[in-house]
């Protein structure tokens, strides 16, 4: 946001003009790296005062206002706004308050609830129509417009909705209802909040525009009745004609922030902006479920707990609403009261549909969809399965245990899946022979829902186990089976969605290799990290304040930097503006199988050829979770649940096309760092 110069710009504009107009106190609430509070000082008020709730950035406000000497005329407070108390933290009411306590739903951190409470406590009397500002109250945003649009959007549709219905084998259809939580209303206990973030002009694959782009909703942050209405969560019924044949996935929104009357921001899709937009995915409607120009989706516009929110109520196709929106069993006035019938069930049966309602994340509805995925542990299980089924029926009968020939026949293979989060792979695993599969999910809605499909699949329930049911609270999860069993193959996580491995890896690779029988595996067996030079301001902008000129002149970047991190996640890359300046090289190779050697560390050194000229910002990376000789795993394909990650460089490297570099890649404790520098 800090190299957002346009963003800064509309605020110290906006500032300077309410200062000049005779706002004398200003106080600034979220004040962050204080560049508000400074603003309004060089603009001249003799008042101002900041409040910060947070300990670190208030920490950070006042290094960056004394290192640009103001700590003697703006009054830093460590303290949430709803806290102040006149005279003991400001002497009197103040005439300007800015901020932007505001996310990409707007509402989200709090604005409404935060200027309510000033209206009724730290501000002035709002200025009456046409009077002078001297005497009067006044904020800064002075409002706000939320704008929608109805959106086709495969890559929301595939994390919010789940879309096959078989994976590996496996049927997944009819008797589990799969939601993101990102949908249920917010009466549910698992709602996280009532939408998610999106760049959409950086979401793989893109999106259609269904509808024109339709007022949402309007605010008044000068108007203490009209943030009142909207913390009562106050509903709007709109209707929104159709222009465009698609699937109803979404709904997106983004604003106009009304800074005053001649300055404004906007946090639209096609804008150059440091902000996301809003998305509120729609799961209520039937697979393949298509609207059509000239129909209209009627949605309802509201703010439960000051959140925005946006829900699907129908769809009118010719003057009557559509039918097929809901089951002929459950007919619902909107999807709000659809939710609150599924998240009332949450582990019983819909008595409508049979349906067992299952809440997952995002990313493990996108894990779900992936059908390459399932379908490469589908045959890499087959193939150990099949080697051990060799072994025991050969010479090498005696590999899993100590008893007789005929003892061993009658004996499972142990497969233990670890995965984080729900996984269906012990299904796949329970299909392929004498196996006994354990799942290590923990949630009792993921069990039941494992339950369910298990008894779907015709799969006994002596072949489907709850490894942590037969555990003890405090007992590591990786243990043998049983006292005198090793298990045949152990499922590790070793991917976070993120894009970066997860911690302690080796340390359970070198547990996992001590309890696996002769012959067994670990999925994966080898992980290798590939990556490429690359030539990317957006990198750059987004991981450092970029010196004096994006913060109009004030220092900031030098203590906000401090808190940078070198590597980013949850990256696109087939949608990250960059130049690529180098082919993708394999960077490092993890044997999990021999975990011993890269316990404590591994450290390489790639010679990578440029392909091209430009300056080297970052060294994006991806993984190969190589599961057999046969059988890999790409985290950066296109239906992958996993997002990829980048290392940063602190300072761009000029290079040449054809030039040669040095690359030092380290990984120990689970991190990866790099350093790239001239052959010497």
């Amino acid at each position: 946001m800090l190299n957002d110069v346009r963003r800064n710009r509309m605020y110290q504009k906006a500032i300077e003009s309410a200062v000049q107009a005779g706002c004398k106190t200003v106080l600034d609430i979220g004040t962050g790296t204080g560049i508000l509070s400074m603003f309004a000082k060089s603009a001249g008020a003799p008042h101002v005062y900041a409040c910060e709730v947070s300990k670190t950035m208030f920490d950070l406000a006042c290094e960056v206002v004394s290192a640009n000497h103001m700590e003697d005329e703006i009054k830093l407070l460590h303290m949430k706004s709803h806290d102040l108390q006149i005279p003991e933290h400001i002497p009197e009411k103040v005439s300007l308050v800015v901020t932007e306590t505001v996310d990409a739903g707007l509402f989200g951190e709090g604005i409404v609830e935060t200027l309510i409470h000033a209206w009724k406590n730290l501000l002035l009397e709002p200025k009456p129509k046409d009077a002078n500002y001297g005497g009067y109250g006044q904020v800064i945003p002075a409002g706000a417009v939320v704008y929608g649009m109805v959106v086709e959007c495969p890559e929301i549709r595939r994390h919010h909705r789940v879309c096959v219905n078989e994976v590996a084998n496996v049927n997944i259809e009819e008797v589990v209802q799969f939601s993101s939580p990102i949908h249920c209303t917010h009466k549910s206990s698992d709602a996280n909040e009532p939408y998610a973030t999106e760049k959409m002009s950086r979401v793989p694959g893109g999106y259609r525009a269904l509808s024109p782009p339709f007022q949402a909703l309007t605010v008044d942050f000068n108007n203490l009745q009209d943030l009142e209405s909207i913390a009562s969560g106050k509903s709007c019924r709109i209707s929104v004609l159709v222009q465009e044949q698609g699937r109803l996935d979404c709904f997106i929104t983004w604003f106009v922030l009304h800074l005053d009357n001649e300055h404004s921001l906007s946090t639209g899709p096609s804008e150059e902006t440091c902000w996301e937009q809003a998305v509120f995915p729609i799961q209520s409607l039937p697979d393949g479920y298509l609207v059509n120009p000239g129909d209209t989706v009627v949605l309802d516009v509201h703010c439960p707990d000051c959140y925005l929110r946006l829900d699907l109520v129908t769809v009118i196709r010719g003057g009557e609403a559509d039918r097929e929106m809901t089951s002929d069993d459950m007919v619902m006035e909107n999807e709000v009261d659809l939710c609150d019938a599924l998240a009332s069930l949450h582990t019983t049966h819909d008595k409508g549909t049979g349906q067992e309602l299952c809440i997952l994340e995002p990313s493990e509805i996108a894990l779900l969809n992936n059908v390459v995925y399932h379908e490469t542990f589908h045959h890499a299980i087959s193939n150990v399965i099949s080697s051990l089924e060799l072994r025991e029926n050969g010479t090498f009968s005696n590999a899993r245990d100590t008893g007789t020939p005929g003892e061993h026949s009658s004996d499972p293979l142990y497969i233990l899946d670890v995965s984080e989060g729900f996984s269906v792979l012990p299904l796949i695993a329970a299909q392929l022979g004498k196996v006994k599969s354990y799942s290590s999910v923990e949630e009792k809605q993921h069990q039941a829902a494992l339950e369910r499909l298990s008894e779907r699949n015709g799969i006994s329930k002596e072949r489907l186990e709850f490894w942590l049911k037969q555990l003890e609270a405090s007992d590591d999860v990786l243990q043998r089976p049983k006292s005198d069993k090793l298990w045949s193959i152990i499922i590790l996580d070793v991917i976070e969605p993120c894009g970066l491995i997860r911690q302690e890896v080796m340390e359970k690779c070198a547990i996992s290799r001590c309890l696996l029988q002769s012959g067994g595996k670990i999925f994966p067996q080898c992980v290798v990290i590939h990556g490429m030079l690359v030539e990317s301001p957006t990198l750059m902008q987004e991981s450092a304040v970029q010196g004096t000129e994006p913060t109009l002149g004030f220092s900031i970047a030098p203590f906000i930097n401090q808190y940078k991190v070198p590597v980013h996640v949850f990256l696109n890359l087939s949608t990250l503006p960059y130049d690529r300046l180098s082919d993708p090289v394999e960077l490092l190779r993890l044997d999990l199988m021999s975990p011993y050697s890269s316990h404590l560390g591994v450290a390489t050194e790639v010679k990578v050829k440029t392909c091209k000229s430009g300056q080297v910002t970052a060294v994006p990376f991806w993984y190969q979770l190589h599961l057999d000789e046969d059988y890999y795993l790409d985290t950066s394909s296109e239906m992958s649940h996993w997002k990829q990650a980048a290392f940063v460089l602190d300072e761009p490297l000029r290079v040449e096309e054809g030039q040669e570099l040095l690359l030092s890649v380290h990984f120990q404790n689970s991190n990866v760092s790099m350093t790239l520098k001239r052959p010497s």
